[in-house]
């Protein structure tokens, strides 16, 4: 788990636990992000598979693994080798439903009623004339708002609540990182930068599954030139895995062992590391080179755009080979943090909240 913690202020709706906590929710194909009003960012990988972790912890601490039920069956998430969540329809599934559950516990706010803005891609979002996809935007609000609860184990000493989302709100993906681009929050408060809203801006969000392009010129979406590339960060785990079973004659490594080796260029193997350097580098040179490609023509040279900005896991992960794109590109800080961000703020600045909803 990855945790980013701004110090300054710690926001009343975590202090009482009977109020409803706002929370902006990037549920992505490779991790789910949590933004919460007080400040801390909490990513978990995106990684359950059906079943009972079969596991019992010498020291309840040390748990790494934990079980959830929904609609009668059993998950395990955490450290787990992961079922693929490359399909369609994984937004709206149970797989997705537990991961979040399993979010927004790590988040501390298991037993809290929680209202939620989550996103879909732009191609999930949106068809390509503009209209809105509406059934696959009411799976995806309707899946997480199902049950989901956590299962003790007979050893735990205590019993652990549910996190229950008590509304749910649907945007693009993309989107969301612009409403954290133009909505301000600062000591003084909330402030809309008028520059940033009429500014004619481009996001290019590299995510896990999916790269996605939103411009939005004079507060609207430029259809023409928005879109997606069905590839991310996830293709790069692909390309090593299939390095790695020709390099080591290896017929099938867990997902976990594949994902350590991406990120640290180690592979171990009966007892000994091994170098892998050189398939993570070939695998990233292979996905950044389609991701310029379709970049350019989406957007071009950017010349009638005032920024570029990039966000995402994946625009962090290769920073230094984007780093030249646009004269005006700009990588969001905590990039892969930027629509959990956004998601947030407009469910605290934009959204209408039915004061009761269930």
């Amino acid at each position: 788990m990855t945790e980013l913690t701004d110090e300054k202020y710690v926001d009343d709706e975590l202090k009482d636990p009977m109020e409803v906590v706002s929370v902006g929710l990037d549920d992505g194909y490779a991790y789910t992000k949590v933004a919460l009003p007080d400040g801390r960012l909490v990513a978990v990988p995106s990684r359950a598979r059906m079943g009972s972790a079969g596991v019992t912890w010498i020291r309840e601490e040390e748990q790494k693994i934990y079980e959830y039920e929904t609609e009668g069956s059993v998950y395990s998430v955490g450290a787990v080798d992961g079922e693929p969540t490359q399909f369609n329809e994984y937004p709206g599934s149970a797989l997705n439903r537990v991961i979040v559950q399993h979010a927004l516990h790590q988040a501390g706010l298991s037993g809290r009623s929680v209202h939620v803005v989550t996103g879909l891609p732009v191609s999930a979002f949106y068809r390509n004339d503009g209209q809105q996809r509406r059934q696959a935007i009411k799976a995806k609000r309707d899946g997480l708002k199902l049950s989901v609860e956590p299962v003790v184990s007979h050893t735990s000493a205590q019993r652990t609540l549910k996190a229950s989302i008590a509304f749910h709100e649907v945007i693009p993906e993309a989107l969301a990182a612009w409403y954290d681009f133009v909505i301000v929050t600062s000591d003084d408060g909330v402030t809309l930068d008028a520059d940033r809203v009429n500014a004619p801006i481009a996001i290019v969000d590299i995510g896990g599954r999916t790269t996605d392009y939103v411009v939005v010129r004079d507060q609207g979406i430029v259809h023409e030139s928005s879109g997606f590339l069905n590839r991310g960060m996830l293709n790069v785990k692909v390309r090593v895995a299939n390095g790695i079973q020709q390099q080591f004659d290896v017929d099938e490594l867990g997902e976990q062992s594949i994902a350590r080796a991406v990120e640290t260029h180690r592979l171990r193997l009966h007892g000994k590391d091994h170098d892998v350097s050189d398939l993570v580098k070939e695998a990233k040179r292979e996905l950044v080179e389609g991701l310029y490609t379709e970049t350019r023509r989406k957007l071009g040279l950017g010349v009638e755009l005032d920024r570029v900005l990039f966000v995402g896991g994946g625009s962090a992960a290769l920073s230094d080979d984007i780093a030249n794109w646009f004269p005006n590109q700009t990588i969001a800080d905590h990039a892969a943090f930027a629509n959990a961000r956004g998601m947030l703020k407009y469910l605290q600045f934009v959204c209408n909240v039915p004061a009761r909803e269930a």
